[in-house]
């Protein structure tokens, strides 16, 4: 097992460009970061995770599904290269295997399907977080992972394609089983305060113990800007237009959509099963802690800390299950 240097890795991603779509965390102009191609800019491995959502490299924000015309229906060609995605944390890790599961439920969604199937994906974790946080070890849930030592980053790789791609790299420097195992340790040690959170919010919504006047008082701080539903990397709501385009093809289109807006299930009668706000917020926690608890068997708030970060008026998942608890926690 080697230890690269970010250069090192930086040559290794523009490598693989000839085989594949590649996607990195880059750093923008501004000091932000995103995800883009090598090249885009700087590679930015360390600063945790990527703000925005990582998944939508395989679930995009509008993509085309299908277009109809005199020759009948058209479905968008095949990917020319497979994708290759660095940069996911072990959280994000956990939501893309939750999506994965959901577009791949009968009958799978081919649309998905098209940008997923073969596509290689590689976490970072370690000591590269932001501040200097320590990222917990995904291991094993991706095809590759850099997991950061404070100046490098070792290379694991757990699949066969990871295997092959590992073999591909220049450079690096051995690292002992040692100097991995602490890491791990360091890994296994990190708190799980958030995880015991949302866990005992969902305990109480799955109880009903939770009473309308609470979803009212966040809802009254909600300004439906849909930064969380944006942010989420397990989000997969869509919304579906056809628009005309030249000679005579009408093209289908999907959209992500939000929880969060007024329309979200406006029915064509006009009537609206949540037409209330309250309702919407309601949905949106409940539908992570309590209703997918019975329909996939476990919460699918992975904590990635996305929606805390980017709501204007602090009632992130995270935020809104402290003061649930806090309230009703002790009933």
């Amino acid at each position: 097992m080697k230890a690269f240097s970010v250069q090192e890795l930086d040559a290794f991603f523009k490598s693989l460009e000839p085989d594949y779509d590649v996607r990195v965390p880059v750093s923008r102009h501004d000091g932000t970061r995103t995800l883009g191609a090598p090249g885009d800019g700087p590679l930015a491995l360390a600063g945790g995770v990527v703000p925005s959502r990582i998944t939508n490299v395989f679930f995009p924000h509008l993509e085309a599904v299908l277009a109809a015309g005199g020759d009948g229906i058209t479905m968008p060609s095949p990917l020319a290269k497979p994708l290759f995605v660095a940069g996911l944390t072990a959280q994000d890790a956990d939501c893309l295997e939750f999506i994965d599961r959901f577009f791949a439920a009968a009958p799978a969604d081919d649309v998905y399907m098209r940008r997923r199937s073969g596509a290689v994906v590689a976490c970072v974790s370690g000591r590269c977080g932001a501040g200097g946080e320590f990222l917990k070890i995904a291991g094993g849930k991706s095809d590759l992972e850099l997991i950061g030592d404070g100046a490098n980053y070792i290379l694991a790789s757990y699949t066969e394609t990871g295997n092959a791609l590992a073999r591909r790299i220049r450079g690096g420097a051995p690292v002992s089983e040692a100097a991995l195992g602490k890491l791990g340790e360091e890994s296994d040690a990190l708190a799980a305060d958030g995880l015991r959170l949302i866990q005992a919010a969902s305990k109480l919504l799955m109880e009903n113990k939770v009473p309308d006047e609470f979803w009212q008082k966040i809802t009254n701080r909600c300004i439906a800007c849909t930064s969380c539903n944006l942010a989420c990397p397990s989000c997969t709501c869509f919304d579906v237009f056809d628009r005309k385009a030249a000679d005579g093809i009408v093209e289908r289109w999907r959209l992500w959509d939000s929880c969060q807006l007024d329309g979200f299930m406006r029915e064509a009668s006009g009537h609206n099963p949540m037409g209330a706000e309250r309702q919407r917020t309601h949905r949106r926690i409940h539908h992570r802690l309590a209703a997918d608890v019975i329909k996939w068997g476990h919460i699918t708030c992975y904590l990635c800390g996305r929606c805390d970060m980017v709501c204007p008026t602090g009632i992130g998942i995270k935020a809104v299950c402290r003061e649930l608890v806090q309230e009703y926690g002790a009933a």
